[in-house]
């Protein structure tokens, strides 16, 4: 065959070959109590479309070896035996709406189960965490949608389809949080009942917050931190020494960086330059420096004193960030009950003090309920440790999912996997 008829097969055969189908976005059951979620990247982003499972099994649709194959209406699903079934989409009602806090339009989509419509149905507000990619369409708004729970989720102002600028500003953010909850209720109304709060990581910051601002009848947070940023990025450089396994010396050093660089921060970089400059002479040349990062303090103590006066403050405190935040005085005005979901071994939010603190919440009768999930990282996520110590990400810890779902509709079934109540 010529070159040319070789290649005009070639096209034809293309042409002729059925093209493969397109993932829809949403929930689809087994009809046996199971589901998988499927997400669609926006379009012109060159993402995939993605999975997740009840069970905390999650990964890209295309990848090799994946269980899930889209098809149209359902998705095929290969089971642990290798077999497959067809699992079709679940009923979901879904309502695009926009709405006004503090002058700023955001853009919002409740999602209802069709299946459990009602007035006994709970509503439940997921509330951001630092992320600036858009909230709708995550796959944990259709994960609590297909477990029967009508779900709002939005936009945070600066990404997405809402309007403003990105803030980390914790009471600008408890303000959209509280008139999303408005919105989602107004748009539900007569189909629902208790309505609350759903915040991951530093949603765990603003999700409280908003409930002490609206008449919000749960709260549920997880891998957030009772503890403010300055305090996180201290806790976070003193997990990265005992990983180390420093010696006192050097964790007393990391003592007073902490002091010196929440010094900078709090004061905005107006003042604590000396004290920082003064111990970045000190700690020249120790071995240890480059294991410390924290959230930030790892970095500035890396810069030269005439670049983190140059610039310190554009790139560590351009985002309205509360630094002293004081997050246990929120949970002791917060009237409405509480669950708080820890990661046992999180790196980014270490839970020892936010431990100690929902342990005195509970010891003082305050409604707080405490679970920790133990070998996970931030985000409830299972991994694996590298030869170098760095994490390779490999699920979200099963029963996480189901513990927040029937937290929310007071409905416990426990085990929920390897998590555990705490006392």
């Amino acid at each position: 065959m010529t070159p040319f008829l070789l290649a005009l097969s070639l096209s034809m055969s293309a042409l002729s070959a059925p093209a493969a189908a397109q993932c829809l976005r949403g929930a689809y059951t087994s009809g046996k109590g199971d589901f998988v979620v499927v997400s669609t990247p926006a379009e012109g982003t060159g993402g995939k479309a993605r999975y997740l499972f009840l069970d905390g099994r999650r990964g890209a649709v295309d990848d090799a070896g994946s269980p899930v194959r889209c098809a149209g209406e359902a998705v095929s699903v290969r089971g642990a035996e290798g077999r497959e079934g067809t699992w079709p989409r679940l009923a979901l009602r879904e309502t695009r709406t926009t709405f006004s806090s503090d002058a700023t339009t955001l853009a919002g989509v409740l999602i209802e189960p069709v299946a459990a419509a009602g007035a006994s149905a709970p509503l439940v507000v997921m509330v951001h965490g630092s992320e600036r990619r858009a909230a709708i369409g995550s796959v944990y708004a259709y994960a609590m949608a297909a477990q029967g729970i009508a779900t709002f989720v939005y936009d945070k102002r600066g990404t997405g389809e809402s309007e403003g600028e990105y803030t980390q500003n914790f009471e600008l953010l408890a303000d959209d949080a509280a008139a999303a909850l408005a919105e989602g209720r107004r748009l539900a109304a007569g189909r629902v009942g208790r309505a609350g709060y759903y915040g991951g990581s530093q949603g765990g910051w603003v999700a409280p917050l908003a409930a002490t601002r609206s008449a919000a009848d749960f709260v549920a947070v997880g891998f957030g931190l009772v503890a403010s940023p300055i305090e996180e990025d201290r806790d976070q450089m003193l997990g990265e020494a005992a990983e180390a396994g420093l010696d006192e010396a050097a964790v007393a050093a990391i003592g007073k960086l902490s002091k010196a660089t929440a010094r900078l921060v709090s004061s905005h970089f107006t003042s604590g330059f000396e004290d920082l400059e003064r111990l970045r002479r000190e700690l020249a040349g120790q071995p240890w420096l480059s294991k410390i990062h924290g959230e930030y303090s790892g970095d500035m103590l890396r810069m030269s004193d005439a670049d983190l006066r140059r610039i310190g403050r554009a790139r560590f405190d351009n985002l309205e960030l509360i630094w002293d935040y004081d997050a246990t005085a929120v949970l002791r005005r917060l009237k409405a009950p509480l669950l708080w979901v820890l990661a046992g071994e999180d790196r980014e939010a270490p839970i020892a003090q936010t431990g100690a603190a929902l342990k005195q919440l509970v010891a003082a009768g305050r409604p707080v309920e405490v679970y920790v999930f133990p070998d996970t990282d931030h985000g409830m996520m299972e991994f694996t440790t590298n030869p170098d110590g760095s994490r390779t990400i490999t699920r979200v810890t099963d029963g996480y999912l189901r513990l927040l779902a029937d937290w929310i509709k007071r409905d416990l079934h426990p085990p929920y996997g390897r998590g555990r109540k705490m006392d």
